[in-house]
């Protein structure tokens, strides 16, 4: 869903992360007479990115068949497509044993009370009357019958949930299985789910195509290589432009961003003469077109701007050349609007910036922002230099008026796998939802949409690991403290920024929610809260 750096390791594959050069139809901040925020229209800009390439080279997308699929022979070596149909994984089939697991030791007799009663009478004609010893054979062929019922009522279960076709049951058990490598459990499960699962079915459906081809990579403990392949065939920027642009259009994630983000820049500057703003992500730099024309309306004349755009060489693809062109584009619009404007671009990983890279001159005022990007950053779980971190102190060195976040919603950074599995499909099945109600599913582009926007980050967050796995989201309290580590203070988001916002949501679905919890405001869908935005100084 959001755009992406990438570590600097070399056993990692260039990555390439797109936002659209579109026009836009912009939204508008207004001044009142106090030089204070007080409208906005909606724009029909678009700026996020993608990051699945994946994609079928037939375009035949009735059932979910992934050209990476590892299956595995009942000793866990790889086997051919063609054996596995042939193997079946019940290696101890009976009528009670129907699930497909192994028959327990503890569950060969079927009478229980008859051998209890036997060894009885064995002990008592040799023992006495008052031996303790089947007492203690009772209490562990108790245990054996209590771990041996416990695996059939799983075994119940898993078979009710495939009989009815529940997709998202089957995927949690199948990502235990993988979690446990229990491989004859996960390779049956995942044989089952190929015939439940369909990019152009039900949203969950649609999004267990993709959760699958996540733990095929991960059972097979490739899934860096298996996330890097899945570069099938690039399409051609102008298509992702397209993709992307529809998706921010049937969404109101990434407009609720920027424009909180926005909002809160407004505010804190509209008293300044000289704004320098510093985007750590500025891919096309559309979120600063509004801006612009917001401050060209200001009451008593435009400060003078200057953007500072980070950016490294892998999203020069969907830009089709580098940050020049941003600086051309943002330049002409300024020059349009009457607005003193210059661009600086620092072509450069986040990773690698440094005070000198950011050329702050006395007498500005600095805004920094941080659109859907920290979260790509590693910190201490990844790396022992912690990014993340390092890169939250170097922005308080520069005493920046306000600090823009926007991000992701969710808690997948540190979190073993399945529980990071739970929480990650609990999360985009909010987001598959939330496009099912206004795409269509007959949409000829909604295939393309999910695959390139969505899907690449669901199977890096389920088979990747350490410095391969670079969707680290976390929760907003995890960002607040790290934010407070590096000594900011919270900046309070304007409430005319939230009435704004609540404007922007009546053209949406009536089951998106808007939150204000304190000092930052919530977007979600139903009762799960997917983007995150507040402001600090």
């Amino acid at each position: 869903m959001e755009a992406s750096h990438q570590y600097r390791n070399p056993s990692m594959s260039s990555r390439s992360f797109y936002r659209p050069v579109k026009e836009v139809e912009p939204y508008y901040f207004c001044y009142n007479d106090s030089g204070v925020v007080t409208q906005f229209s909606v724009p029909n800009c678009y700026e996020p990115y993608c990051t699945l390439e994946s994609s079928s080279a037939n375009h035949s997308y009735n059932i979910y068949n992934s050209p990476s699929t590892v299956n595995f022979s009942p000793n866990g070596s790889p086997m051919s497509q063609q054996e596995s149909q042939s193997y079946q994984p019940d290696l101890h089939h009976s009528p009670d044993n129907a699930y497909g697991s192994p028959l327990s030791g503890s569950c060969i007799t079927n009478d229980a009370s008859d051998l209890r009663h036997k060894l009885r009478e064995l002990e008592t004609v040799m023992l006495g009357p008052d031996s303790d010893i089947i007492d203690s054979i009772d209490s562990t062929f108790q245990n054996g019958t209590d771990t041996c019922s416990s695996e059939m009522n799983s075994g119940i279960q898993i078979m009710g949930a495939i009989s009815r076709r529940d997709v998202k049951e089957v995927l949690i058990a199948c990502a235990k299985s993988v979690s446990d490598n229990d491989l004859l459990m996960a390779n049956w499960l995942m044989d089952e789910l190929r015939q439940m699962v369909s990019v152009s079915g039900e949203p969950i459906q649609r999004l267990g195509a993709y959760v699958l081809e996540g733990l095929v990579a991960r059972l097979a403990s490739s899934g860096s290589s298996i996330y890097k392949a899945l570069r099938c065939k690039e399409p051609a920027s102008a298509e992702l432009l397209s993709y992307m642009h529809i998706l921010y259009e049937v969404c109101p994630y990434f407009k609720f961003g920027y424009m909180s983000a926005n909002g809160a820049i407004a505010e804190a500057m509209k008293d300044e003469d000289r704004v320098h703003i510093i985007d750590f992500q500025i891919a096309q730099g559309s979120q600063w077109i509004t801006l612009i024309q917001a401050f060209a309306a200001r009451p008593g004349g435009p400060p003078h701007i200057r953007i500072t755009g980070i950016d490294d060489s892998t999203s020069a693809y969907a830009r089709g050349g580098g940050l020049s062109i941003v600086g051309w584009k943002l330049s002409k619009l300024a020059e349009k609007f009457k607005v003193p404007f210059e661009f600086h671009a620092a072509d450069m990983s986040g990773y690698d910036v440094k005070l000198e890279n950011l050329g702050v001159r006395p007498g500005e005022a600095v805004a920094v922002n941080f659109a859907f990007m920290l979260h790509h950053m590693p910190d201490e779980s990844v790396s022992t230099e912690n990014y993340r971190d390092r890169l939250l102190m170097l922005v308080k060195r520069l005493s920046p008026k306000v600090v823009t976040l926007v991000e992701q919603e969710s808690n997948t950074n540190t979190a073993a796998f399945y529980p990071r599995f739970l929480e990650a499909l609990n999360y985009y099945t909010a987001m598959f939802e939330s496009i099912d109600v206004t795409l269509q599913r007959d949409h000829k582009e909604r295939i393309n949409v999910e695959q390139h926007c969505l899907a690449r980050d669901i199977v890096n967050i389920i088979a990747c690991e350490g410095p391969e796995r670079v969707e680290r989201h976390e929760l907003l309290g995890k960002w607040k403290s790290r934010f407070k580590m590096a000594g900011f203070r919270p900046y309070p988001l304007s409430s005319v920024v939230n009435a704004m916002i609540k404007t922007l949501l009546e053209n949406y679905c009536n089951k998106y929610r808007l939150q204000e919890r304190d000092g930052a405001l919530y977007l979600g869908w139903m009762d799960r809260d997917l983007v995150a935005s507040c402001a600090w100084k």
